[in-house]
C-alpha cells in the first residue's frame, strides 16, 4: 500500500469497513528505544524510588533488586517479543491477549491497560509540579503554586501527540541523554575515584541481599515499578519501520539497558557514600543525599543542581511518554468501535500527522479532571497525587502483564504451533506470568507501606476494587457485544492492517 507520508493514511478491517490509521514509517529503531526508556523515566526512578529501597526496603541490596527486577523481566520480554513478530498492534497487551486468551479477556485487559495509562499521567504530573516547585524555590528562591506546573505539563503533552510520535520522539531524545548523562557521570565519577570513602564494596549487586532489609517485598516491588512503561514498544509497531524486526529489538534493549543503567548508578551511589552512610543518607529529612552526596563529592556542585532541573525534565519526559501510551490505547479501543461512536472520535487520526489527535485530547481532560478533584481534595502532588495514582496504575498494568505471559502459551499453541519452542514460548511466558503475579502480590502486601502518609487513603484502600471494577467492565462488555453484536464482538482486538497483520 503505497501512503504519502504527509497524509493520514486509511486500512480495512475485518468486516471491510475503513478506519484511520497512525502515520507509518514514522519512528525507528532509536525512537522506539526513547519512546519506552522515556517511561521508565531513569532520573525520576533513581532519585524517587532508591533512597526509599534503601531506608525501608532491602537496604544496601538495593541493586541486587534491580538485577533480579532485570532477570525477571527480561524472561517475561521473551515470551513478549516472540509474540511480537507475529502480531502489531498499537493496543500491544490489548490485541496480543485478544489472540491467545480469547475476545473477552482480551477486552478486559485492553481496558486495564488504557486505565493504567491514563492514571499514570496525572501521577507524573505530581512528581513534576513537585520537583519544579522545590527546585524553583530553592534555587531562585520564588515560590510559584504547583498547579501551575501542572496546566503547563497538560498543556505540553497534549501538543507532543497532537503533532505526532516523530516530534515527541525528538523532544525525548533530549531530555533522556541529558538526564541520563548526568547520573552516568555520577556513576563513573565513583568508579574512576575507586569507590567511596571505603572503597568498592560489591555487597549492593549479591543477589543474594535483594531478599534481605526491613521490607525486602517492598524494594523488589519499586525495583518492578521502575520499569512500568517498557512494554509500550509495541504500542509504536504501526508507526515504527518494520516494525516485526524493531518491536522485539527494542523491547529487549529497553529491558536489559535500562536494567544495567539503574543497577550500576544504583551500585556507585551507595559507593560513593559507603554502606552506613548510604543508609543514614536515604533515612535523613533529605533523602536525595543519597544521590547528591557522591555528585558534589566527585563531579561537582553544579552537577547537583543541573540533576535537580533533570528531575523537573525527566518527569516531564516520562509523563509525555504515558500521555501517548494512553492516547493509542484509546484510539486503538475507539477505532474498532467497542462503542460505535468511538469510530469517529477516539478512533480517528489527525488528517496532516497522523496522530491519534482526539484520543490525545480526551487524555488531556481526563488527566486534568483528575489533577483537579486531587487539588480539591487538599492531596499533595507528590504524596497524594503521584504516589496514590502511581500504585493504582501499577497494580492493573501488572495484572495485564501476567496475563499476557499466559496468552503467550496459548497463542503459540492454537495459531503457529510450527513455531514453538521450548523456551521461548514456554518455559519462559510461565515464569514470567508466575513472577508477575507474585509481583503483584507484593504489591498487594506492601502498598501501604508504599503509600507513606496516605496509607489510610480511600483511593489507596478502593485500589484493588477499581482494578477489578475495569476489568469486569471489560467481560461484562465483551459478552454484552456477543450477544447483542456479534459482527463487533468479532473484531475486538482484531484489527487487521495490511501490512502489519498477524502472521
Amino acid at each position: 500500500m503505497a501512503v504519502d507520508e504527509g497524509i493520514a493514511p486509511e486500512a480495512r478491517t475485518a468486516d471491510d469497513t475503513t478506519v484511520h490509521r497512525l502515520k507509518p514509517n514514522a519512528v525507528g529503531l532509536l525512537g522506539v528505544v526513547f519512546m519506552a526508556v522515556a517511561t521508565a523515566a531513569p532520573i525520576t526512578a533513581m532519585t524517587g524510588n532508591v533512597p526509599f529501597m534503601v531506608s525501608s526496603g532491602n537496604g544496601v541490596g538495593a541493586p541486587a533488586s534491580y538485577l533480579v527486577a532485570m532477570v525477571v523481566l527480561g524472561i517475561f520480554s521473551v515470551g513478549f517479543t516472540s509474540m511480537a513478530k507475529h502480531i502489531t498492534s498499537t493496543g500491544a497487551f490489548y490485541g496480543f491477549i485478544s489472540y491467545g486468551l480469547g475476545r473477552t479477556v482480551g477486552l478486559a485487559s485492553g481496558l486495564l491497560a488504557t486505565f493504567a495509562y491514563m492514571v499514570f499521567e496525572p501521577a507524573l504530573i505530581g512528581i513534576f509540579s513537585t520537583f519544579a516547585t522545590t527546585t524553583l524555590k530553592d534555587q531562585t528562591g520564588l515560590t510559584v503554586p504547583w498547579w501551575t506546573f501542572a496546566v503547563l505539563m497538560l498543556a505540553v503533552n497534549a501538543a507532543g501527540t497532537w503533532f505526532g510520535v516523530s516530534v515527541a520522539e525528538k523532544l525525548l531524545v533530549v531530555l533522556l541523554a541529558t538526564e541520563v548523562t548526568v547520573l552516568a557521570a555520577m556513576a563513573v565519577s565513583v568508579a574512576f575515584h575507586g569507590g567511596g570513602p571505603h572503597g568498592f564494596t560489591f555487597a549492593p549487586v549479591n543477589p543474594v541481599n535483594a531478599f534481605k532489609g526491613t521490607s525486602a517485598g517492598l524494594g523488589l516491588f519499586f525495583a518492578f515499578w521502575s520499569w512500568v512503561g517498557f512494554e509500550s514498544t509495541a504500542m509504536y509497531g504501526e508507526e515504527s519501520r518494520d516494525p516485526k524486526r524493531i518491536i522485539p529489538k527494542a523491547t529487549m534493549i529497553s529491558v536489559l539497558g535500562v536494567g544495567v543503567f539503574y543497577v550500576l548508578v544504583s551500585w556507585m551511589a551507595i559507593t560513593g557514600n559507603g554502606e552506613a552512610e548510604a543508609v543514614r543518607a536515604a533515612s535523613s529529612t533529605n533523602p536525595l543525599a543519597l544521590f547528591f552526596g557522591p555528585t558534589e563529592r566527585y563531579v561537582g556542585h553544579w552537577a547537583v543542581d543541573v540533576m535537580q532541573w533533570l528531575m523537573i525534565t525527566g518527569s516531564l519526559a516520562c509523563g509525555m511518554a504515558f500521555h501517548n501510551c494512553a492516547a493509542r490505547y484509546l484510539y486503538a479501543l475507539g477505532r474498532e468501535g467497542v462503542l460505535p461512536s468511538l469510530r469517529n472520535t477516539v478512533g480517528r487520526t489527525h488528517a496532516r500527522h497522523g496522530s491519534p489527535h482526539i484520543a490525545g485530547l480526551v487524555q488531556t481532560v481526563v488527566s486534568g479532571v483528575l489533577i483537579a478533584a486531587f487539588w480539591a481534595a487538599g492531596k499533595d502532588p507528590y504524596t497524594g497525587t503521584y504516589v496514590l495514582l502511581a500504585i493504582l496504575g501499577t497494580m492493573a498494568i501488572l495484572v495485564v502483564q501476567a496475563v499476557c505471559s499466559f496468552a503467550v502459551l496459548a497463542y503459540f499453541r492454537s495459531h503457529h504451533p510450527e513455531s514453538r519452542h521450548w523456551f521461548r514460548t514456554f518455559t519462559a511466558p510461565l515464569l514470567g506470568g508466575v513472577a508477575m503475579l507474585a509481583v503483584v502480590v507484593l504489591l498487594v502486601s506492601n502498598m501501604g507501606v508504599a503509600a507513606g502518609p496516605e496509607s489510610g487513603s480511600l483511593v489507596l484502600k478502593a485500589t484493588p476494587w477499581l482494578v477489578a471494577l475495569v476489568a469486569a467492565t471489560g467481560v461484562g462488555c465483551a459478552q454484552y457485544l456477543k450477544r447483542r453484536s456479534p459482527e463487533r464482538y468479532a473484531l475486538l482486538g482484531r484489527t487487521v492492517l495490511e501490512e502489519t497483520k498477524e502472521r
